[in-house]
């Protein structure tokens, strides 16, 4: 019995003394292992003793002594299918002698799974997994060569098979060739993609670099922004304040002087001022700008002087508006003129010098223009024989010096009427020169004397407000002294005017009228804080109260004369009259006179010449009708002609108000009483 681990010498010699036959081809596992797994199970291919171990195969075995089919102690035990399907014991297997094969690559061969490690060891199934090989009662020879039957109808069916594919091949060439040149193509394609990706990598490679580069860069500017920064905080303003725009200069120097002009001068002179505030000292660039400066400083200063003086030329044009031209051309432009102030006091001095002078020609212009459209009005004239005591037979008109258009009076010159109204309507608006040319209606002296002087104190207000407003820089005396030398003919001619309506008039309550009138308009300027007017309408004030005081004398001497009149007392008490108790007609004419003074004093002040002159007006007429009573000589009758006299005045002066008009009703009221009784 063979033994595994023995070497039989016969066996050896035999195996040195024959070639080595060839190694079968393996066979192929997939179609070999279905084929193993069809053979019937020998009834030797188990183990006498499942649970024992098969020995492990001597390094001098062979595979021609396991595979001998003359041995009578051949195996006949089923082998695995496959190596990775069995356990292995692990053997220690020898070296091969020359020219034999390994019969363990055999066996390899055979099974379709690696037998030996790379170690040299091998590695044999276990005895229980033996049970699973099925050799179908055939020795291993016979079942070698079997497979290699079975190998060999394999091959010629591959090769049948192959001459069948050729054929087959040659009919499909056409499309192969197609898929070849596809193939091709796509190989080309996709050389120039990976050439394409490859550039695209350096180029890559090449940006990644220039990024981190950038990177570097961007963090060296971000600190340099932050220390400009820094560094701007504080030299930011003074460079602001040392530029001058070039457009701005441009503009100051070529462009049409209007709001953007304005503007861009306005901007310049603020550099200009903080560009002086600086020391030169300190800041190097004041000393580089300043002579700049004084050029452009010199040239704005030469296009305002022009600019003003095309204004004031402006206002000697006939018919120009003086109020429009100094809202739009000097007003609105004042911030020119306060540049010229503060750079060039001189030159600004001879603008408002040749300002006055035009204003002044053009007031005393338009005035004079309009007090010849006053003279040719038609006026009622009082004169000496208009009074109290005048009898209405020697009452005649005349004319007043000075004013064409007089006519004789043809109005109650004692009563005050309507005329009142033009104390109550004093905003009325003022009559224009071009209307009083076509006016044919006979006005008293308070009218040509309200507009008149309501026109000349209009164009006060709005002058003076101007030239406060546009010379701000003039100190207030200076003003006043500017206000004056504008207004000096004007205010001449205004005089001269009053003097005219009053000078030669008897017109008591004229004069009164326009005493109050007058007095409004002071008021008036007071409360809208020109007091430069203060002047004229108090040297008219010294005007009107002395002729006022001087008609009441006259009326008051009319009363006297009339007491030692033989004629009136006769008309009264002589033999020829009947002695009628009836008032007298000068105690109509006094109480309208005395209606009308007490109506114009309502708001009258203890300091007004008024109220001596009543006093001396009240003394003269009572001593006129004790005089003319007492020619009566029935003492009843005499009382009651007293008594109706004295009636006849309360009730006249009865509506009247006022401190003055309380204690004359008084007065009156106690002589009625005193009668009555």
């Amino acid at each position: 019995m063979w033994r595994p681990g023995n070497w039989s010498s016969s066996s050896l010699s035999q195996q040195q003394q024959q070639p080595p036959p060839r190694p079968p081809s393996p066979p192929n596992n997939n179609n070999l292992a279905p084929q193993l797994r069809n053979y019937a199970p020998s009834p030797l291919g188990r183990w006498p003793n499942a649970s024992a171990v098969r020995p492990a195969l001597s390094h001098r075995s062979s595979m021609m002594s396991l595979a001998g089919g003359n041995t009578p102690n051949a195996s006949t035990v089923s082998l695995p299918i496959k190596g990775n399907q069995l356990g292995y014991r692990k053997a220690v297997s020898a070296p091969a002698p020359p020219g034999v094969r390994n019969p363990l690559n055999v066996l390899e061969g055979i099974l379709g799974a690696p037998l030996v490690t790379g170690k040299g060891e091998v590695w044999m199934p276990e005895a229980r997994d033996a049970e699973n090989v099925a050799f179908a009662g055939l020795s291993l020879d016979e079942f070698v060569m079997k497979a290699e039957e079975e190998l060999g109808s394999a091959v010629g069916r591959k090769r049948e098979y192959n001459e069948q594919s050729v054929g087959e091949y040659e009919k499909e060439k056409d499309k192969f060739q197609d898929l070849h040149r596809s193939i091709t193509a796509c190989d080309e394609v996709l050389k120039s993609v990976e050439s394409y990706l490859s550039a695209f990598q350096v180029d890559l490679g090449t940006v990644s670099g220039e990024i981190e580069t950038l990177q570097n860069r961007s963090m060296s500017l971000d600190r340099q922004l932050g220390n400009r920064k820094a560094v701007e905080m504080m030299l930011g303003p003074i460079v602001d304040d040392l530029i001058l725009p070039p457009n701005d200069v441009r503009r100051l120097v070529e462009g049409d002087v209007n709001d953007t002009w304005v503007k861009a001068l306005h901007d310049t002179d603020r550099r200009i001022k903080a560009i002086e505030s600086k020391d030169p000292a300190k800041v190097k660039a004041v000393q580089e700008v300043q002579p700049e400066l004084e050029k452009i400083t010199h040239k704005t200063i030469e296009r305002v002087r022009d600019f003003f003086v095309s204004r004031i030329k402006a206002l000697r044009i006939p018919g120009a508006n003086s109020q429009l031209i100094q809202q739009q051309g000097f007003l609105r432009y004042q911030e020119l003129f306060q540049f010229m102030a503060n750079h060039h006091a001189q030159l600004a001095e001879e603008i408002a010098q040749a300002y006055t002078n035009t204003m002044r020609w053009y007031y005393s212009t338009h005035f004079q223009r309009y007090h010849k459209t006053f003279e040719k009005l038609k006026l009622h004239v009082m004169d000496k024989n208009d009074v109290l005591g005048q009898e209405e037979a020697a009452r005649k008109g005349g004319l007043i010096p000075g004013l064409k258009g007089s006519v004789a009076a043809t109005y109650d010159p004692f009563n005050i009427g309507r005329r009142i109204e033009i104390l109550r309507n004093r905003t009325a608006p003022i009559m224009a020169a071009y209307q009083a040319e076509d006016d044919r209606t006979t006005h008293y002296l308070e009218f040509h004397f309200r507009h008149f002087n309501t026109a000349l104190m209009e164009n006060c207000s709005a002058e003076y407000t101007f030239i406060s407003e546009f010379f701000s820089h003039k100190k207030h005396d200076q003003l006043s002294h500017m206000f004056n030398s504008i207004f000096e003919q004007t205010f001449a001619l205004g005089r001269a005017f009053t003097k005219t309506l009053v000078d030669n008039t008897y017109d008591s309550l004229g004069i009164l009228l326009c005493v109050r009138l007058n007095q409004y308009a002071l008021f008036e300027m007071q409360k809208r804080r020109i007091p430069a007017a203060e002047g004229y309408l108090n040297a008219t004030n010294m005007l009107l109260w002395p002729r006022f005081q001087l008609v009441m004398d006259a009326q008051c001497e009319s009363l006297r004369r009339n007491i030692n009149n033989t004629r009136m007392l006769a008309a009264v008490s002589g033999p020829a009259a009947k002695q009628s108790a009836a008032p007298h007609f000068l105690t109509q004419r006094f109480a309208s006179l005395l209606h009308g003074l007490l109506s114009l004093s309502a708001e009258a002040g203890d300091d007004e010449p008024v109220q001596r002159s009543l006093g001396r007006l009240r003394s003269d007429f009572e001593a006129f009708l004790t005089k003319l009573s007492s020619g009566i000589s029935d003492a009843r009758k005499r009382e009651r002609f007293l008594l109706n006299n004295y009636s006849l005045v309360l009730t006249i002066i009865s509506d009247t108000d006022g401190r003055l008009a309380i204690e004359q009703k008084q007065h009156f009221e106690q002589l009625k009483k005193t009668f009555q009784e």
